[in-house]
């Protein structure tokens, strides 16, 4: 059995910075895949980042230029940099891995996902 166990979450004001990490434990093998979506309170589940194969990137378009998803592959970790922080990114943050290598942008390619961890952006 795999697990995902994010950390890094916490409370930041508007402009500030967050790092978020995903360690996957267990059954050793390596995620084509690993990515970050995001849960707000009463909205869906949305897709926030991924990496892929050699260190390929996606970003949601309200993250772009602000966000960025880095891997350690040796170690199946997965990173989430977060800058100029905003309200609007308040949410649950999950990570998640794949042996896929399409559709990356959708939940239910995903196989694994962490607990999630909370991050809360204050005006």
């Amino acid at each position: 059995q795999v697990q995902l166990v994010e950390s890094g979450g916490g409370l930041v004001q508007a402009g500030g910075s967050l790092r978020l990490s995903c360690a996957a434990s267990g059954r050793t093998f390596s995620f084509y895949a690993m990515g970050w979506f995001r849960q707000a309170p009463g909205k869906e589940r949305e897709f926030v980042g991924t990496s892929w194969g050699g260190g390929s990137t996606s970003y949601a378009d309200s993250v772009k230029g602000r966000f960025t998803v880095s891997r350690d592959n040796a170690k199946n970790t997965v990173f989430l940099q977060m800058n100029n922080l905003k309200p609007e990114d308040t949410a649950v943050y999950y990570c998640a891995g794949t042996g896929f290598g399409s559709g990356l942008r959708l939940a239910g390619t995903y196989d694994y996902w962490g607990q999630g961890t909370q991050v809360t952006v204050s005006s």
